[in-house]
């Protein structure tokens, strides 16, 4: 393991080549025969279950329920949402054979669920007692991306979507800023990354939907990446689908559409905001492992002092195991490094003659004498806290470190060439400008935000300036 280690390249000097040595070396995922597909490792899905649990945990105490749609969506009934079918086109992938005979129809493997939930609602919702109905499904869905890496951008990969359906306009864009809270809150008090909440331009927002709210977050090296969306569609797919209901005044309408979203990209952005040379760093909130004991020798009090050092933290609702494998200290502790796990607790007979214990935070690789007897549970849960709040802090650090203001193309072009990162600039609303900032490295809006003007000119075209954007290169 201490080899492996080495082989992580520097973050700084080939930050790619890192990411990858970093999810190869703590066993996150490997590539696997299918091009453009990855095999998620145990502990990497380990950390998407710590997601699941956490969200779904808060979806239901909205009142939302989990559900399963088909894997399939036929042909037809994809092209009923034009903007649908045009916004996903380039990366759909088709069943035309089934067995050995040729489809009379072609089957799209669902690259989202839109068209499958309104399917459902126009057989199931015929009057207002029917709504709202508010679901979720925890799936895996397809889409023929050209570029691949693990975890940023995959052809498969799993995720969460939501689709709620409403009686009125004001319930369906109360659920859509509602769900973009809650995943707000889980980056910043769960994953430990500051994000930037927002609304995607007409552009980039999502096919069918009448706008789109977004987390943005910002990777160690300055480079962007969504991390979660909320879509109000209004009535656009219900028109579309013929999903019809009777008001209370016995009148016959449209009801209201939203959708949701968080993918395993998420694993992706802790890696990169938060990792370093020596491998994963979790926060202890969203680590499966949270403490590690590593016994130092065959010596019963070592044992006898682990084992019921790890039930007590287990008591107090710590997730902590002993490494009792076959394998030298220095290999477990190299181990638990780049696996992330948040605290090792090394247990030798030498130091328990000085009545002393050695704990180690992986963030800071900092080493903790503690006295023997001190009240390990309450210390643990302490110091788990104090790792968290630390770790969100350098992240948001780094992140106000590399947000910067723009008056005009020259800065953006000099920030970018520079040193990426967000960059703030007034805009004047044309999808012409827009595109202009895109000629810089790839810039691109990455939302609208509610903030106090930083000047009256768009920072393109210098006319009159409408929305203040962060803007950005994105993985």
């Amino acid at each position: 393991m201490e080899k492996d280690n080495k082989k992580i390249t520097s973050r700084e000097k080939d930050f790619a080549k890192w990411y990858t040595d970093v999810v190869r070396a703590a066993k996150l995922a490997d590539y696997s025969s299918v091009k453009g597909c990855i095999v998620i490792e145990p502990n990497g899905y380990a950390i998407w279950e710590r997601m699941q649990e956490i969200l779904d945990r808060e979806f239901k105490k909205l009142g939302h329920v989990n559900c399963q749609m088909p894997l399939l969506i036929p042909e037809n009934l994809l092209r009923k949402e034009s903007d649908l079918v045009e916004g996903f086109a380039p990366e759909v992938a088709w069943v035309t054979e089934g067995g050995q005979k040729r489809l009379e129809e072609r089957l799209c493997i669902r690259p989202t669920s839109e068209t499958l939930f309104c399917d459902y609602y126009s057989q199931h919702i015929k009057s207002h007692r029917d709504l709202p109905k508010l679901y979720n499904q925890w799936c895996n869905v397809l889409r023929w991306e050209k570029e691949t890496r693990p975890f940023l951008r995959s052809r498969e990969f799993l995720w969460q979507e939501g689709h709620t359906i409403h009686e009125t306009r004001e319930e369906a864009e109360k659920e859509t800023n509602q769900m973009m809270d809650v995943y707000y809150r889980f980056h910043h008090d769960i994953l430990a990354i500051p994000s930037i909440k927002g609304k995607k331009t007409e552009k980039e927002k999502f096919a069918g939907a009448e706008y789109t709210l977004t987390n943005e977050d910002l990777m160690y090296n300055g480079v962007a990446l969504q991390m979660g969306t909320s879509h109000y569609f209004g009535q656009n797919f219900t028109k579309a689908y013929n999903v019809k209901y009777t008001t209370k005044e016995n009148k016959e309408d449209y009801p209201y559409q939203t959708s949701w979203g968080i993918t395993t990209r998420m694993i992706g952005a802790l890696i990169m905001v938060h990792s370093d040379d020596y491998g994963l760093v979790l926060p202890p909130k969203i680590a499966p492992k949270q403490v590690v004991i590593i016994p130092i020798g065959n010596d019963e009090e070592v044992e006898k002092i682990s084992t019921n050092m790890k039930n007590n933290l287990i008591k107090e609702g710590i997730i902590a195991y002993i490494d009792d494998t076959d394998k030298s200290p220095g290999y477990k502790f190299a181990e638990s490094e780049v696996n992330g796990i948040p605290i090792r607790i090394e247990i030798g007979k030498r130091d328990l003659e000085q009545q002393k214990i050695v704990l180690v935070r992986r963030d800071t690789r900092e080493k903790i004498e503690v006295e023997k007897d001190i009240d390990m549970g309450k210390y643990i849960k302490e110091l788990l806290e104090t790792i968290q709040k630390d770790m969100y802090e350098r992240a948001k650090k780094r992140r106000d470190e590399l947000t910067f203001e723009a008056h005009n193309l020259e800065e953006v072009e000099n920030i970018m060439n520079t040193q990426p990162g967000f960059v703030k600039a007034m805009w004047c609303g044309s999808e012409e400008c827009e595109m202009k900032m895109k000629e810089i490295k790839g810039t691109k809006s990455r939302c609208i935000v509610e903030e106090n003007a930083i000047d009256t000119k768009c920072v393109v075209c210098e006319k009159e300036a409408k929305h203040l954007v962060v803007w950005g290169i994105q993985y």
